[in-house]
């Protein structure tokens, strides 16, 4: 699998200055509200804007496009600018489509593909702090939480250095997932104008 489909599976613009962040005093209360705001969220509609840094090139790669997540499993990632590209993931099927081709397949066909999917997903449904292939430590500053999630398999070293999510205080909703390869491309996924437990079709996530 590319590099640049891992990058799209995440639902990932700056490189974040931890100045401004700390250690947050309480970890076990953070994961204690965390897990139970994140079994409230059943749907997630929002607008997302992506930007990736290559080392290869000087100027940064945008798109943007619709993000939409339904409990149990249920992800779609519709990029509409620069071009159309669509990825949905429903349980262990992975659809994606690229202009007039299209493919599926199965996540558990592919190791290194079923573990970013149980990362993504685990980050929607709160179980981050149950995934065995990262360490986690969590910072706050004034307005959000940042869980610093650090690889600890050989396989995800060999995938990134360290995968950031930043959420905001209170409602624990996330806004922007960082990821950072071992070979320097970074990649910045930020989220807005999110609807949370709004209905959605079934259509979204219909895998053919």
């Amino acid at each position: 699998m590319n590099k640049f489909l891992l990058s799209l599976i995440f639902g990932i613009v700056c490189k974040l200055t931890f100045g401004q962040y700390s250690l947050v005093k309480n970890p076990e209360s953070f994961k204690t509200q965390f897990i139970a705001a994140s079994a409230k969220t059943n749907s997630i509609a929002s607008d997302f804007t992506q930007v990736k840094s290559l080392t290869a090139l000087s100027e940064r790669l945008s798109s943007k496009g619709k993000f939409y997540f339904q409990r149990s499993s249920k992800v779609r990632m519709e990029y509409t600018t620069p071009y159309p590209y669509l990825m949905v993931i429903n349980g262990s099927k992975v659809m994606v489509k690229d202009g007039a081709k299209t493919n599926t397949l199965s996540a558990k066909s592919n190791k290194t593909f079923q573990r970013i999917n149980q990362l993504m997903m685990d980050s929607m449904d709160g179980n981050i702090f149950s995934n065995t292939d990262f360490s986690i430590r969590v910072f706050e500053d004034a307005d959000t939480y940042l869980t610093e999630m650090t690889p600890v398999t050989s396989q995800m070293k060999n995938l990134f250095n360290k995968v950031n999510v930043i959420m905001k205080k209170h409602s624990f909703v996330v806004q922007q997932v960082q990821m950072f390869e071992p070979s320097g491309d970074y990649t910045s996924i930020n989220y807005t104008n999110q609807k949370i437990n709004i209905a959605l079709p079934d259509v979204l996530f219909t895998i053919k």
